[in-house]
Protein backbone atom coordinates (compact mmCIF):
# COMPACT_ATOMS: atom_id res chain seq x y z
CA UNK A 1 0.00 0.00 0.00
CA UNK A 2 2.84 2.40 0.62
CA UNK A 3 4.18 2.35 -2.92
CA UNK A 4 0.69 2.96 -4.32
CA UNK A 5 0.16 5.89 -1.97
CA UNK A 6 3.44 7.37 -2.92
CA UNK A 7 2.48 7.02 -6.60
CA UNK A 8 -0.82 8.85 -6.03
CA UNK A 9 0.87 11.57 -4.09
CA UNK A 10 3.41 12.01 -6.79
CA UNK A 11 0.63 12.15 -9.40
CA UNK A 12 -1.20 14.77 -7.40
CA UNK A 13 1.96 16.80 -7.05
CA UNK A 14 2.53 16.58 -10.78
CA UNK A 15 -1.00 17.79 -11.44
CA UNK A 16 -0.47 20.71 -9.09
CA UNK A 17 2.69 21.67 -10.91
CA UNK A 18 0.81 21.50 -14.22
CA UNK A 19 -1.96 23.73 -12.82
CA UNK A 20 0.54 26.31 -11.63
CA UNK A 21 2.25 26.28 -15.02
CA UNK A 22 -1.08 26.88 -16.81
CA UNK A 23 -1.93 29.77 -14.53
CA UNK A 24 1.46 31.34 -15.15
CA UNK A 25 1.00 31.04 -18.92
CA UNK A 26 -2.45 32.63 -18.71
CA UNK A 27 -1.04 35.50 -16.66
CA UNK A 28 1.71 36.06 -19.16
CA UNK A 29 -0.81 36.08 -22.03
CA UNK A 30 -2.92 38.62 -20.16
CA UNK A 31 0.03 40.93 -19.63
CA UNK A 32 1.09 40.50 -23.22
CA UNK A 33 -2.37 41.44 -24.46
CA UNK A 34 -2.45 44.50 -22.18
CA UNK A 35 0.96 45.66 -23.32
CA UNK A 36 0.03 45.04 -26.94
CA UNK A 37 -3.17 47.05 -26.55
CA UNK A 38 -1.31 49.93 -24.91
CA UNK A 39 1.31 49.97 -27.62
CA UNK A 40 -1.39 49.83 -30.29
CA UNK A 41 -3.23 52.76 -28.72
CA UNK A 42 -0.03 54.75 -28.48
CA UNK A 43 0.60 54.17 -32.16
CA UNK A 44 -3.01 54.94 -33.11
CA UNK A 45 -3.10 58.32 -31.44
CA UNK A 46 -3.79 61.29 -33.65
CA UNK A 47 -0.52 62.58 -35.07
CA UNK A 48 0.56 66.12 -34.31
CA UNK A 49 2.28 68.59 -36.59
CA UNK A 50 -0.21 68.49 -39.46
CA UNK A 51 -0.38 71.70 -41.52
CA UNK A 52 -2.94 73.45 -43.70
CA UNK A 53 -1.54 76.00 -46.18
CA UNK A 54 -4.16 78.52 -47.35
CA UNK A 55 -3.70 80.66 -50.48
CA UNK A 56 -6.00 83.27 -52.02
CA UNK A 57 -6.52 86.86 -53.10
CA UNK A 58 -7.27 89.83 -50.85
CA UNK A 59 -10.91 89.75 -49.77
CA UNK A 60 -11.51 86.21 -51.05
CA UNK A 61 -12.71 85.08 -47.62
CA UNK A 62 -9.85 82.70 -46.81
CA UNK A 63 -9.37 84.05 -43.28
CA UNK A 64 -13.11 84.07 -42.60
CA UNK A 65 -13.65 80.50 -43.76
CA UNK A 66 -10.84 79.15 -41.57
CA UNK A 67 -12.04 81.15 -38.58
CA UNK A 68 -15.48 79.58 -39.05
CA UNK A 69 -13.89 76.12 -38.94
CA UNK A 70 -12.15 77.14 -35.73
CA UNK A 71 -15.44 78.31 -34.25
CA UNK A 72 -14.45 81.97 -33.99
CA UNK A 73 -17.06 84.59 -34.81
CA UNK A 74 -14.85 87.69 -34.66
CA UNK A 75 -12.29 87.49 -37.45
CA UNK A 76 -8.98 89.24 -36.84
CA UNK A 77 -7.21 89.71 -40.14
CA UNK A 78 -3.46 89.96 -40.08
CA UNK A 79 -0.80 90.70 -42.65
CA UNK A 80 1.99 88.62 -44.08
CA UNK A 81 1.47 85.13 -42.67
CA UNK A 82 -1.45 84.43 -40.33
CA UNK A 83 -1.58 81.49 -37.95
CA UNK A 84 -4.38 79.69 -36.15
CA UNK A 85 -5.13 76.08 -35.28
CA UNK A 86 -8.05 73.70 -35.55
CA UNK A 87 -8.95 71.36 -32.71
CA UNK A 88 -9.34 67.84 -34.10
CA UNK A 89 -11.19 65.37 -31.87
CA UNK A 90 -11.36 61.64 -32.47
CA UNK A 91 -14.48 60.42 -30.67
CA UNK A 92 -13.72 56.72 -31.22
CA UNK A 93 -10.31 56.96 -29.59
CA UNK A 94 -11.21 59.89 -27.34
CA UNK A 95 -8.12 61.70 -28.54
CA UNK A 96 -7.54 65.38 -29.26
CA UNK A 97 -4.89 67.14 -31.29
CA UNK A 98 -4.21 70.45 -33.02
CA UNK A 99 -3.89 71.12 -36.71
CA UNK A 100 -1.83 74.16 -37.74
CA UNK A 101 -3.37 76.58 -40.25
CA UNK A 102 -1.09 78.99 -42.13
CA UNK A 103 -2.77 81.65 -44.26
CA UNK A 104 -0.57 83.54 -46.70
CA UNK A 105 -1.26 87.19 -47.47
CA UNK A 106 -2.89 87.99 -50.81
CA UNK A 107 0.15 90.06 -51.83
CA UNK A 108 2.85 88.10 -53.66
CA UNK A 109 5.43 90.18 -51.83
CA UNK A 110 4.95 87.94 -48.77
CA UNK A 111 5.37 84.56 -50.51
CA UNK A 112 8.84 84.22 -49.02
CA UNK A 113 7.23 83.72 -45.60
CA UNK A 114 6.18 80.20 -46.61
CA UNK A 115 9.52 78.92 -45.36
CA UNK A 116 8.29 79.55 -41.81
CA UNK A 117 5.11 77.56 -42.39
CA UNK A 118 6.38 74.40 -44.07
CA UNK A 119 9.80 72.84 -44.46
CA UNK A 120 11.17 69.82 -46.28
CA UNK A 121 10.49 67.61 -43.26
CA UNK A 122 6.91 68.83 -42.68
CA UNK A 123 5.75 68.94 -46.31
CA UNK A 124 4.50 65.34 -46.28
CA UNK A 125 2.15 66.26 -43.41
CA UNK A 126 0.61 69.24 -45.20
CA UNK A 127 -2.54 70.02 -47.16
CA UNK A 128 -2.79 72.93 -49.62
CA UNK A 129 -6.05 74.92 -49.88
CA UNK A 130 -6.52 77.24 -52.87
CA UNK A 131 -9.34 79.74 -52.25
CA UNK A 132 -11.36 81.24 -55.13
CA UNK A 133 -13.90 84.04 -54.77
CA UNK A 134 -17.23 83.21 -56.45
CA UNK A 135 -18.45 86.80 -56.07
CA UNK A 136 -15.74 87.74 -58.60
CA UNK A 137 -15.87 84.78 -61.00
CA UNK A 138 -13.89 86.56 -63.72
CA UNK A 139 -10.76 86.33 -61.51
CA UNK A 140 -11.11 82.69 -60.42
CA UNK A 141 -8.87 80.95 -62.94
CA UNK A 142 -6.16 83.61 -62.84
CA UNK A 143 -6.09 83.38 -59.05
CA UNK A 144 -5.91 79.57 -59.01
CA UNK A 145 -3.09 79.48 -61.54
CA UNK A 146 -1.13 82.17 -59.71
CA UNK A 147 -1.25 80.59 -56.25
CA UNK A 148 -0.67 77.08 -57.58
CA UNK A 149 2.48 78.40 -59.22
CA UNK A 150 3.59 79.95 -55.91
CA UNK A 151 3.12 76.59 -54.19
CA UNK A 152 5.02 74.71 -56.91
CA UNK A 153 7.95 77.12 -56.69
CA UNK A 154 8.12 76.71 -52.91
CA UNK A 155 8.08 72.91 -53.14
CA UNK A 156 10.90 73.03 -55.69
CA UNK A 157 12.97 75.27 -53.39
CA UNK A 158 12.70 72.75 -50.53
CA UNK A 159 15.04 70.39 -52.43
CA UNK A 160 13.40 67.20 -51.16
CA UNK A 161 15.41 64.05 -51.96
CA UNK A 162 14.19 62.47 -55.22
CA UNK A 163 13.43 59.10 -53.63
CA UNK A 164 11.25 60.67 -50.93
CA UNK A 165 9.50 62.91 -53.46
CA UNK A 166 8.69 59.92 -55.67
CA UNK A 167 7.22 58.14 -52.68
CA UNK A 168 4.99 61.16 -51.88
CA UNK A 169 3.88 61.48 -55.50
CA UNK A 170 3.12 57.78 -55.68
CA UNK A 171 0.87 58.06 -52.62
CA UNK A 172 -1.10 60.92 -54.19
CA UNK A 173 -1.62 58.90 -57.38
CA UNK A 174 -2.67 55.83 -55.45
CA UNK A 175 -5.17 57.73 -53.30
CA UNK A 176 -6.60 59.35 -56.41
CA UNK A 177 -7.07 56.06 -58.25
CA UNK A 178 -8.36 54.06 -55.30
CA UNK A 179 -11.17 56.44 -54.44
CA UNK A 180 -14.52 54.72 -54.00
CA UNK A 181 -17.98 56.10 -53.43
CA UNK A 182 -19.28 55.73 -49.84
CA UNK A 183 -22.34 53.84 -51.14
CA UNK A 184 -20.07 51.17 -52.58
CA UNK A 185 -18.42 50.64 -49.21
CA UNK A 186 -21.79 50.35 -47.47
CA UNK A 187 -22.97 47.74 -49.97
CA UNK A 188 -19.84 45.74 -49.33
CA UNK A 189 -18.44 46.02 -52.84
CA UNK A 190 -15.37 48.26 -52.60
CA UNK A 191 -14.10 48.77 -56.13
CA UNK A 192 -10.40 48.88 -55.42
CA UNK A 193 -8.36 49.41 -58.55
CA UNK A 194 -5.40 47.58 -57.09
CA UNK A 195 -6.88 44.23 -58.10
CA UNK A 196 -6.08 42.24 -54.96
CA UNK A 197 -3.12 41.64 -52.69
CA UNK A 198 -0.89 40.43 -55.51
CA UNK A 199 -1.38 43.63 -57.53
CA UNK A 200 -1.53 45.93 -54.51
CA UNK A 201 1.15 48.21 -55.91
CA UNK A 202 -0.16 48.23 -59.50
CA UNK A 203 -2.02 51.37 -60.61
CA UNK A 204 -4.04 52.03 -63.72
CA UNK A 205 -2.68 54.70 -66.03
CA UNK A 206 -3.96 58.23 -65.53
CA UNK A 207 -5.74 60.35 -68.11
CA UNK A 208 -4.02 62.87 -70.31
CA UNK A 209 -4.83 65.86 -68.10
CA UNK A 210 -4.83 64.12 -64.72
CA UNK A 211 -2.11 64.88 -62.14
CA UNK A 212 0.14 66.60 -64.63
CA UNK A 213 1.27 68.76 -61.67
CA UNK A 214 1.81 66.34 -58.79
CA UNK A 215 3.05 68.27 -55.74
CA UNK A 216 3.30 65.25 -53.47
CA UNK A 217 0.66 66.66 -51.09
CA UNK A 218 -3.15 66.72 -51.29
CA UNK A 219 -4.70 69.88 -52.75
CA UNK A 220 -8.20 71.26 -52.18
CA UNK A 221 -9.91 74.08 -54.12
CA UNK A 222 -12.45 75.99 -52.03
CA UNK A 223 -14.86 78.39 -53.75
CA UNK A 224 -16.08 80.91 -51.20
CA UNK A 225 -19.06 83.35 -51.21
CA UNK A 226 -21.24 81.04 -53.29
CA UNK A 227 -24.27 82.92 -51.96
CA UNK A 228 -23.32 85.58 -54.54
CA UNK A 229 -24.55 83.33 -57.36
CA UNK A 230 -28.05 84.78 -57.02
CA UNK A 231 -26.60 88.31 -57.19
CA UNK A 232 -24.71 87.43 -60.38
CA UNK A 233 -27.96 86.22 -61.92
CA UNK A 234 -29.85 89.42 -61.08
CA UNK A 235 -27.25 92.12 -61.62
CA UNK A 236 -25.01 90.63 -64.34
CA UNK A 237 -27.51 88.40 -66.15
CA UNK A 238 -25.60 85.16 -65.47
CA UNK A 239 -27.34 82.00 -66.67
CA UNK A 240 -26.87 78.29 -66.08
CA UNK A 241 -24.46 78.24 -68.99
CA UNK A 242 -22.13 80.68 -67.22
CA UNK A 243 -21.97 78.63 -64.03
CA UNK A 244 -21.48 75.38 -65.94
CA UNK A 245 -18.65 77.00 -67.89
CA UNK A 246 -17.01 78.19 -64.65
CA UNK A 247 -17.39 74.79 -63.01
CA UNK A 248 -15.96 73.04 -66.07
CA UNK A 249 -12.77 75.11 -66.00
CA UNK A 250 -12.32 74.69 -62.24
CA UNK A 251 -12.81 70.92 -62.41
CA UNK A 252 -10.30 70.55 -65.24
CA UNK A 253 -7.84 72.57 -63.18
CA UNK A 254 -8.46 70.25 -60.22
CA UNK A 255 -7.71 67.21 -62.35
CA UNK A 256 -4.26 68.60 -63.17
CA UNK A 257 -3.37 68.76 -59.46
CA UNK A 258 -5.46 65.81 -58.30
CA UNK A 259 -7.40 68.24 -56.11
CA UNK A 260 -10.81 68.10 -54.51
CA UNK A 261 -13.41 70.85 -55.01
CA UNK A 262 -16.00 72.27 -52.65
CA UNK A 263 -18.33 75.29 -52.86
CA UNK A 264 -18.90 77.08 -49.54
CA UNK A 265 -20.63 80.12 -48.07
CA UNK A 266 -19.62 81.52 -44.69
CA UNK A 267 -22.60 83.88 -44.75
CA UNK A 268 -25.11 81.05 -45.09
CA UNK A 269 -22.81 78.50 -43.37
CA UNK A 270 -23.11 76.19 -46.35
CA UNK A 271 -20.81 73.16 -46.63
CA UNK A 272 -18.62 74.30 -43.71
CA UNK A 273 -19.08 71.00 -41.85
CA UNK A 274 -18.34 69.12 -45.04
CA UNK A 275 -15.18 71.16 -45.55
CA UNK A 276 -13.96 70.24 -42.06
CA UNK A 277 -14.75 66.55 -42.57
CA UNK A 278 -12.88 66.44 -45.87
CA UNK A 279 -9.81 68.15 -44.38
CA UNK A 280 -9.54 65.72 -41.48
CA UNK A 281 -10.23 62.88 -43.91
CA UNK A 282 -7.21 63.80 -46.03
CA UNK A 283 -4.88 64.64 -43.14
CA UNK A 284 -5.93 62.11 -40.45
CA UNK A 285 -7.66 59.45 -42.62
CA UNK A 286 -11.03 59.92 -40.93
CA UNK A 287 -13.91 58.12 -42.60
CA UNK A 288 -15.87 60.25 -45.10
CA UNK A 289 -19.43 59.14 -45.89
CA UNK A 290 -20.45 62.05 -48.12
CA UNK A 291 -20.65 61.28 -51.85
CA UNK A 292 -19.97 63.75 -54.64
CA UNK A 293 -22.54 66.57 -55.01
CA UNK A 294 -22.99 68.10 -58.46
CA UNK A 295 -26.73 68.86 -58.67
CA UNK A 296 -26.94 72.24 -56.89
CA UNK A 297 -24.78 74.89 -58.53
CA UNK A 298 -24.03 76.65 -55.22
CA UNK A 299 -23.07 73.57 -53.15
CA UNK A 300 -20.79 71.48 -55.37
CA UNK A 301 -18.56 68.88 -53.73
CA UNK A 302 -16.15 66.72 -55.75
CA UNK A 303 -13.63 64.64 -53.77
CA UNK A 304 -10.25 63.90 -55.28
CA UNK A 305 -10.38 60.79 -57.44
CA UNK A 306 -14.09 60.95 -58.32
CA UNK A 307 -13.93 63.21 -61.35
CA UNK A 308 -12.80 62.56 -64.91
CA UNK A 309 -13.18 64.05 -68.39
CA UNK A 310 -16.37 62.12 -69.18
CA UNK A 311 -18.16 63.47 -66.11
CA UNK A 312 -17.06 67.01 -66.90
CA UNK A 313 -18.35 66.60 -70.46
CA UNK A 314 -21.90 66.40 -69.07
CA UNK A 315 -21.67 70.12 -68.33
CA UNK A 316 -20.77 70.84 -71.95
CA UNK A 317 -24.11 69.52 -73.19
CA UNK A 318 -25.81 72.71 -72.00
CA UNK A 319 -23.47 75.05 -73.88
CA UNK A 320 -25.25 77.10 -76.57
CA UNK A 321 -23.37 80.40 -76.91
CA UNK A 322 -19.93 79.21 -75.85
CA UNK A 323 -17.56 76.40 -76.78
CA UNK A 324 -15.48 74.17 -74.55
CA UNK A 325 -12.21 75.40 -76.00
CA UNK A 326 -13.06 79.09 -75.52
CA UNK A 327 -10.87 81.03 -73.14
CA UNK A 328 -12.24 81.60 -69.68
CA UNK A 329 -11.66 85.36 -69.73
CA UNK A 330 -13.42 85.73 -73.10
CA UNK A 331 -16.75 84.46 -71.79
CA UNK A 332 -16.60 85.37 -68.09
CA UNK A 333 -15.86 89.05 -68.62
CA UNK A 334 -15.20 91.52 -65.84
CA UNK A 335 -18.00 94.13 -65.81
CA UNK A 336 -17.08 97.79 -66.31
CA UNK A 337 -16.47 99.80 -63.18
CA UNK A 338 -19.31 102.24 -62.57
CA UNK A 339 -18.76 105.29 -60.44
CA UNK A 340 -21.50 105.61 -57.89
CA UNK A 341 -22.11 109.31 -57.19
CA UNK A 342 -24.74 108.46 -54.63
CA UNK A 343 -22.12 106.97 -52.37
CA UNK A 344 -20.53 110.40 -51.86
CA UNK A 345 -21.49 111.94 -48.56
CA UNK A 346 -23.40 115.22 -48.85
CA UNK A 347 -23.24 117.62 -45.89
CA UNK A 348 -25.99 120.22 -45.61
CA UNK A 349 -24.87 123.85 -45.33
CA UNK A 350 -25.76 125.86 -42.27
CA UNK A 351 -29.03 127.74 -42.72
CA UNK A 352 -27.72 131.16 -41.68
CA UNK A 353 -24.67 130.87 -43.94
CA UNK A 354 -26.91 129.96 -46.87
CA UNK A 355 -29.20 132.96 -46.26
CA UNK A 356 -26.25 135.36 -45.99
CA UNK A 357 -24.93 134.14 -49.35
CA UNK A 358 -28.30 134.67 -50.97
CA UNK A 359 -28.51 138.18 -49.49
CA UNK A 360 -25.13 139.11 -50.91
CA UNK A 361 -26.13 137.81 -54.36
CA UNK A 362 -29.33 139.84 -54.32
CA UNK A 363 -27.43 142.98 -53.31
CA UNK A 364 -25.12 142.64 -56.35
CA UNK A 365 -28.02 142.42 -58.85
CA UNK A 366 -29.18 145.77 -60.51
CA UNK A 367 -32.47 147.24 -59.30
CA UNK A 368 -35.48 146.58 -61.58
CA UNK A 369 -37.65 149.68 -62.33
CA UNK A 370 -41.27 149.45 -61.19
CA UNK A 371 -44.47 150.96 -62.60
CA UNK A 372 -44.49 153.71 -59.96
CA UNK A 373 -41.04 154.92 -60.99
CA UNK A 374 -41.69 154.69 -64.74
CA UNK A 375 -44.93 156.70 -64.84
CA UNK A 376 -43.65 160.10 -63.66
CA UNK A 377 -40.63 159.92 -65.94
CA UNK A 378 -42.70 159.31 -69.03
CA UNK A 379 -45.18 162.01 -68.00
CA UNK A 380 -42.42 164.56 -67.53
CA UNK A 381 -41.11 164.04 -71.05
CA UNK A 382 -44.34 165.17 -72.69
CA UNK A 383 -44.68 168.45 -74.56
CA UNK A 384 -45.19 171.58 -72.40
CA UNK A 385 -48.74 172.84 -72.16
CA UNK A 386 -49.66 176.52 -72.57
CA UNK A 387 -51.36 177.61 -69.38
CA UNK A 388 -53.15 180.72 -70.95
CA UNK A 389 -56.66 179.22 -70.95
CA UNK A 390 -58.15 177.08 -68.21
CA UNK A 391 -60.12 175.03 -70.76
CA UNK A 392 -56.96 173.62 -72.24
CA UNK A 393 -55.76 172.63 -68.84
CA UNK A 394 -59.02 170.84 -68.28
CA UNK A 395 -58.63 168.91 -71.51
CA UNK A 396 -55.11 167.92 -70.63
CA UNK A 397 -56.16 166.74 -67.22
CA UNK A 398 -59.05 164.76 -68.65
CA UNK A 399 -57.12 163.12 -71.48
CA UNK A 400 -54.61 160.53 -70.13
CA UNK A 401 -52.67 160.19 -73.39
CA UNK A 402 -49.42 161.33 -71.81
CA UNK A 403 -49.55 158.38 -69.38
CA UNK A 404 -50.28 155.72 -71.99
CA UNK A 405 -47.66 152.92 -72.06
CA UNK A 406 -47.02 149.88 -74.16
CA UNK A 407 -48.18 146.67 -72.50
CA UNK A 408 -45.45 144.76 -70.79
CA UNK A 409 -44.84 141.45 -72.69
CA UNK A 410 -44.19 139.80 -69.33
CA UNK A 411 -47.61 140.82 -68.08
CA UNK A 412 -49.97 137.89 -67.68
CA UNK A 413 -53.60 137.21 -66.92
CA UNK A 414 -55.69 140.07 -65.50
CA UNK A 415 -52.89 142.65 -65.77
CA UNK A 416 -52.70 142.13 -69.55
CA UNK A 417 -56.49 142.47 -69.87
CA UNK A 418 -56.43 145.75 -67.94
CA UNK A 419 -53.86 147.14 -70.38
CA UNK A 420 -56.07 146.29 -73.35
CA UNK A 421 -59.07 148.01 -71.78
CA UNK A 422 -57.02 151.13 -70.97
CA UNK A 423 -55.85 151.27 -74.59
CA UNK A 424 -59.44 151.03 -75.82
CA UNK A 425 -60.74 153.87 -73.67
CA UNK A 426 -57.73 156.05 -74.46
CA UNK A 427 -58.39 155.64 -78.19
CA UNK A 428 -62.00 156.74 -77.65
CA UNK A 429 -60.88 159.80 -75.75
CA UNK A 430 -58.38 160.73 -78.45
CA UNK A 431 -61.02 160.51 -81.20
CA UNK A 432 -63.45 162.62 -79.17
CA UNK A 433 -60.92 165.36 -78.44
CA UNK A 434 -59.74 165.45 -82.06
CA UNK A 435 -63.20 165.84 -83.68
CA UNK A 436 -64.24 169.22 -85.35
CA UNK A 437 -66.08 171.72 -83.18
CA UNK A 438 -64.78 170.27 -79.96
CA UNK A 439 -63.08 172.46 -77.42
CA UNK A 440 -59.84 170.59 -77.96
CA UNK A 441 -59.83 171.35 -81.66
CA UNK A 442 -60.45 175.06 -81.12
CA UNK A 443 -57.69 175.31 -78.64
CA UNK A 444 -55.30 173.25 -80.76
CA UNK A 445 -55.77 175.35 -83.87
CA UNK A 446 -52.68 177.41 -83.07
CA UNK A 447 -50.52 174.31 -82.85
CA UNK A 448 -51.61 173.13 -79.44
CA UNK A 449 -53.81 170.47 -81.02
CA UNK A 450 -50.76 168.91 -82.61
CA UNK A 451 -49.34 168.45 -79.22
CA UNK A 452 -52.36 166.41 -78.20
CA UNK A 453 -52.85 164.53 -81.46
CA UNK A 454 -49.18 163.51 -81.74
CA UNK A 455 -49.12 161.32 -78.68
CA UNK A 456 -52.46 159.83 -79.56
CA UNK A 457 -51.15 158.62 -82.93
CA UNK A 458 -48.08 157.18 -81.28
CA UNK A 459 -50.24 155.35 -78.78
CA UNK A 460 -52.46 153.88 -81.49
CA UNK A 461 -49.49 152.87 -83.57
CA UNK A 462 -47.93 151.17 -80.57
CA UNK A 463 -50.99 149.13 -79.59
CA UNK A 464 -52.33 148.13 -83.02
Amino acid sequence: MAPVLEKKLSSAAGAGDTLDTTEDEEGQDLWSSILSEVSTRSRSKLPSGKNILVFGEHGSGKTTIMAKLQGTEHVKKGKGLEYLYLSVHDEDRDDLTRCNVWTLDGDLYHKGLLKFAVSASSLRDSLAVLVADMSRPWSIMESLRKWASVLRDHVDKLCIPPEEMRHMEHKIVKDFQEYTEPEDDIQGSPQKRGGGSEDEGALLPLGDNVLTHNLGIPVLVVCTKCDAISILEKEHDYREEHFDFIQSHIRRFCLQYGAGLIYTSAKEEKNLDLLYKYIVHKLYEFELNTPALVVEKDSVFIPAGWDNDKKIAILHENFTTVKVEDLFEDFIVKPPVRKLVADKEVIAEDEQVFLMKQQSLLAKQPATPTRATESPARTGTGSPRPAARPGQANVASVSPMTAVKKPDPNMKGAAANEGVLANFFNSLLSKKTGSPGSPGAAVGGGGGGGTIAGPAKKAEAGFD
